[in-house]
């Protein structure tokens, strides 16, 4: 694995099939780094991704807007600077409520992630 420094902007961003309004940048892909991944999401006012699961934890940062997250059995209103913790295989859903884009990087460690959605209406 080698060091290396890039622009953001210079990452492809593509569409999150199972989300509404949803983009997504592998700003550090497993493949470039031994232990973790690093993504960073940009969900669009209105937009956001069904209740899911994945068989690996998130951490993640807020970057910009807001969003109202459900984690399990709970819902959390989010804005930037919130830090976001989601355990392996705990149902999880986005929904951006503001007027600008929802933005946040969400890093994941280097293991198998089957994600399985739980409600696609969530």
């Amino acid at each position: 694995m080698n060091a290396f420094v890039r622009k953001s902007d210079q990452v492809d961003c593509e569409a999150v099939e199972a989300g509404s309004g949803t983009s997504r940048q592998v700003l550090i892909s497993s493949e470039e780094a031994a232990h973790f991944a690093l993504r960073r999401f940009i969900m669009e006012p209105g937009g956001g991704m069904p209740k899911h699961t994945n068989t690996v934890e998130h951490e993640q940062y807020v970057l910009g807007g807001t969003a109202r997250i459900g984690i399990g059995d709970e819902i959390f209103m989010v804005q930037a600077g919130d830090v976001v913790y989601i355990p392996e295989s705990v149902p999880h859903w986005y929904e951006a409520t503001g007027e600008v884009p929802f933005e946040f990087l969400c890093m994941v460690p280097n293991l198998p992630d089957e994600i399985r959605i739980v409600d696609a209406t969530a």
